[in-house]
């Protein structure tokens, strides 16, 4: 299990040290160019994934400035092995903070053979991130446990959390204010196109998840003409980003938490939690306020135990085991079955301070925030009010925006009617990037399709098990084989995958398929 600072991210741990230069192999999809400056591909390859390559690049810091300063990107190779490669394939497992380096070998090894074997697989470190060059790190240990309640009991409460907010962006301004200007979505996308060119591709192919669907369809608005295919799973609201984004996901999640307290009421035979769902809801929240007074084994108040709980709402193959330590704390008293979960899901380690960072800069960067905390306090209450299971630790969590030390941008309009049909994916109860989300996404992208996995509540549906899904993906990246057109809502239905079966052993149920892949995608967006 990754470490998470409220980002889950698996960083490019997988990548060994560079070994044997390995020539950059060349494109030859049609019409590719030869790329200037070749990549200097070198053998990491590792136990997983024993064919993987690396490789830097180098882009400007601003991409005004093109001869200015640059920054060094991080990438990750699985070659093509067939005689006619289809070119590169970019992959990106959103955040924004996300690392995307492991990305590549879990795709290439994932898709078919036959398939994999006709792209380069490329993951990438986007600007500040992990193995790229400088990497942002604003605040060390700042999610160290024990945080205050992420609930106001007071104006004090409110006011604590406020400066402790304020003092990370002001602690960024102080730390990387000559980087905090060009940490943004469309820097990032300019800096896919410099991949591109370092690849010699006249164009990329792209797989994005979550945070990696906006930046995918922010790249495919600047660079039309160098989009050949993409496939975009559980999709950002282009219409939110971000302020109203983070508030839909304030009512999904708790929706999440809701499935979850009535998947453990289903299985009370298990869990011994009881059979209605409201009575395991309201046991959880009496959990909540008994770590608030007391911190279960003194690091697991209520900020780290909604943390804990929090990947939950991605994927519901964490289920048993958060249902294991909810009732080993309630049932048994065991505060050591919390605090090993809390280590398990939450815990922060230095890719987590990273990945935390670079979230922060790039979404207080990319679009306007409210100006008054009255906005910010009126909102979160009233979205408290219904949704009560992360709404003030989403506001926390967003809350340098309030004060973030660099102006920001206009938000991209990502509406397209220049390049090739996209393949979207969507669950209809995703909580991270909400159903409405997919659906807007497929209006804006002439020509897409969107595929739904119906009552699915996982966030990153494609290659995690689900086979209806999988033979979408492998039609569209075989020879650009699309659904029928259905209109403006789905143009194909999959069924979700079964919930997870109950086990008095649940560290096995994180062994299923999807749980490699939702180790590797960056949470929050």
């Amino acid at each position: 299990m990754t470490k998470r600072a409220g980002i889950l991210v698996a960083v490019g741990a997988t990548v060994a040290g560079l070994v044997t230069a390995v020539p950059s192999a060349a494109s030859t999809a049609p019409g590719a160019p030869r790329a200037a400056a070749p990549l200097k591909w070198t053998a990491c390859g590792t136990k997983a994934y024993p064919t993987q390559q690396c490789a830097t690049v180098r882009a400007p810091l601003d991409h005004d400035r093109p001869s200015g300063r640059k920054v060094t990107l991080a990438l990750s190779r699985i070659p093509h092995t067939a005689k006619t490669s289809q070119g590169p394939l970019l992959v990106n497992p959103g955040g924004p903070g996300g690392s995307g380096l492991s990305m590549a070998g879990f795709v290439a090894s994932s898709l078919p053979a036959k398939v994999a074997a006709q792209y380069d697989v490329i993951g990438f470190d986007p600007r500040g991130v992990g193995r790229s060059s400088p990497a942002l790190d604003c605040v060390p240990k700042h999610f160290d446990p024990v945080r205050p309640d992420t609930v106001p009991g007071s104006p004090r409460d409110e006011r604590t959390n406020r400066e402790r907010a304020a003092s990370f962006a002001a602690a960024c301004g102080e730390k990387h204010g000559d980087l905090l200007p060009f940490m943004d979505t469309v820097s990032t996308a300019k800096d896919l196109d410099v991949i591109r060119r370092a690849l010699g591709a006249r164009q990329i192919n792209y797989f994005g998840y979550s945070y990696g669907t906006y930046l995918g369809a922010v790249y495919a608005k600047l660079f039309p003409e160098r989009v050949r295919r993409l496939v975009l799973d559980s999709i950002v609201d282009p219409d939110g980003v971000w302020y109203e984004d983070n508030l839909g996901q304030d009512y999904a999640f708790d929706a999440r938490h809701k499935a979850f307290a009535a998947w453990v009421a289903k299985n009370d035979a298990t869990y011994r939690l009881g059979t209605d769902p409201a009575k395991v809801e309201a046991a959880w929240y009496r959990m909540r306020a008994a770590v608030s007074k007391h911190p279960a084994a003194g690091k697991v108040g209520p900020s780290e135990l909604e943390d804990t709980f929090l990947p939950g709402g991605y994927y519901n193959g964490y289920w048993p085991q958060l249902a294991e330590a909810f009732a080993a704390y309630v049932n048994d008293k065991d505060e050591d079955a919390l605090a090993t979960a809390y280590d398990d899901f939450a815990a922060v380690d230095a890719s987590g301070d990273n990945g935390y960072s670079v979230y922060t800069a790039v979404q207080c960067r990319d679009t306007g925030w409210p100006k008054s905390w009255t906005t910010w306090r009126n909102d979160t209450w009233q979205a408290h009010r219904k949704a009560p299971f992360m709404s003030w630790n989403n506001t926390w969590y967003n809350a340098p925006c309030a004060t973030w030390p660099v102006a920001p941008l206009r938000p991209v309009r990502v509406t397209n009617h220049e390049i090739p049909p996209a393949l979207l994916f969507q669950a209809t109860d995703d909580a991270a990037t909400p159903y409405e989300g997919g659906l807007s996404m497929h209006r804006k992208l002439k020509g897409s399709r969107l595929v739904v996995e119906e009552d699915g509540g996982n966030h990153g549906i494609s290659l995690s098990g689900n086979d209806c899904l999988d033979a979408h993906l492998i039609a569209y990246l075989t020879d650009g084989t699309l659904p029928r057109s259905g209109g403006s809502g789905a143009d194909a239905v999959c069924d979700a995958l079964p919930e997870p079966e109950a086990t008095a052993t649940a560290k096995a149920a994180t062994g299923q398929k999807g749980s490699t892949l939702h180790s590797l995608l960056g949470f929050r967006g």
